[in-house]
């Protein structure tokens, strides 16, 4: 497999299987809430907001409409109503599963 037939089947495969990632920002969103979670500390959306991956408003935009498409999910803190945190959605996680599988597998045969 060449460098660019790879290159086109991971695009392929992000049209059909990740159609929430409309721009790099969302997929920012989404990686960064997911190294939280795996790291044991999720994000609360003003950490996300800190990160600075683009201005406040934006972020607060895109984060309300992965929310909204079911990729991400806000759950209330139990002991603090006020505040909440952000994760990965069990269909989102699979499907991201089956990106990385995608990439290694690229990845071994142009490399």
């Amino acid at each position: 497999m060449t460098l660019f037939s790879a290159l086109r089947k991971i695009r392929e495969f992000e049209k059909l299987r990740l159609p929430f990632v409309k721009s790099l920002l969302d997929f920012d969103i989404v990686i960064e809430i997911g190294y939280a979670a795996e790291q044991k500390q999720p994000l609360s959306p003003k950490q996300l907001f800190l990160l600075e991956l683009g201005s406040l408003t934006t972020v607060r935009r895109r984060l309300s409409k992965l929310v909204e498409e079911g990729v991400v999910t806000r759950r209330t803190n139990k002991s603090d109503r006020r505040s909440s945190s952000l994760a990965i959605s069990a269909s989102t996680l699979k499907v991201l599963g089956k990106y990385c599988q995608v990439l290694r597998t690229v990845a071994a045969v142009i490399c």
